[in-house]
């Protein structure tokens, strides 16, 4: 059986980690207003439900060729998520599109859009991390679905949140001291998801 639970914990971890869709929402949101800030939600979803569905079809294809694959896999997925925890202790990451040009709500949406869509760092996660949670880490392509469907949802809910509460979540996230506790205790928290991978993978 699908373990979703687990799968959407791990990826509410990586939502909830301050990161380059958080701080240009918020930017955004301040600097255009509301509107601005939903135009650029609707490109991030679609990005990423296209990404999450490619992601879906190479694992389903990568996953087939046998159980030793699969183990590799599961090692990958520890040092995906080993690195994310790493990356959120020392507060670093990709850039952020702030420097998208300031037009009309289209063209917020075609960033994000583009920019989800193109992620590397959002196709390896899928690819590595989804089998995790499905028996036996042969993801059927519906499966894989479900879980980007789970991803997805997740991630909007939050993107909302910050538009909606623009002003407070910036306050709460994006301060420099808060922003590094909140990145630690979830780095923490990731590293232990990888550990966990990695004794899958080697049980």
């Amino acid at each position: 059986m699908i373990d979703l639970a687990g799968f959407a914990l791990a990826v509410l971890l990586i939502e909830l980690t301050p990161g380059p869709n958080m701080g240009w929402l918020v930017t955004l949101t301040l600097a255009e207003g509301r509107r601005a800030g939903l135009g650029a939600i609707i490109g991030i979803a679609l990005g990423l439900s296209a990404n999450a569905a490619l992601s879906v079809l190479a694992a389903s294809i990568i996953l087939a060729q046998g159980p030793a694959l699969s183990q590799a896999v599961s090692l990958l997925a520890a040092a995906m998520m080993a690195w994310l925890a790493w990356e959120a202790w020392r507060d670093s990451g990709e850039s952020s599109p702030t420097a998208t040009p300031r037009n009309a709500n289209q063209r917020h949406a075609l960033a994000g859009f583009a920019i989800n869509l193109l992620n590397p760092k959002s196709a390896l996660f899928f690819i590595t991390v989804m089998p995790q949670f499905i028996p036996g880490g042969q993801p059927r392509f519906v499966q894989g679905l479900t879980m980007a469907a789970i991803s997805v949802s997740i991630a909007t809910a939050i993107h909302l949140a910050l538009v909606f509460g623009a002003e407070q979540a910036r306050g709460v996230l994006m301060a420099k001291a808060r922003a590094q506790v909140v990145r630690r205790v979830l780095a923490i928290a990731m590293l232990a998801v990888a550990a966990w991978f990695v004794a899958k993978a080697l049980g």
